[in-house]
């Protein structure tokens, strides 16, 4: 059973740790990139953790892709 205890960032919030508009996080999730959970009402949400990881380098994620 997934924990409930993390908590879900929206793409705006992830786009502003990235400092990219969130429709480029949106494009990312849509291309496996990220990984995104769907709400009930079909918005994506992610994970603090996996966001905090990619941030850290700690994810094999080509530098080129997160400018685009």
């Amino acid at each position: 059973m997934e924990s409930t205890s993390e908590r879900l960032l929206t793409p705006g919030e992830v786009a502003a740790l990235f400092r990219v508009d969130p429709k480029t996080v949106t494009r990312w999730a849509a291309a496996g990139r990220i990984s995104s959970i769907r709400t009930p009402g079909g918005h994506r949400r992610f994970r603090e953790s996996e966001v905090h990881a990619l941030l850290r380098g700690e994810e094999a994620v080509d530098s080129h892709d997160l400018s685009r």
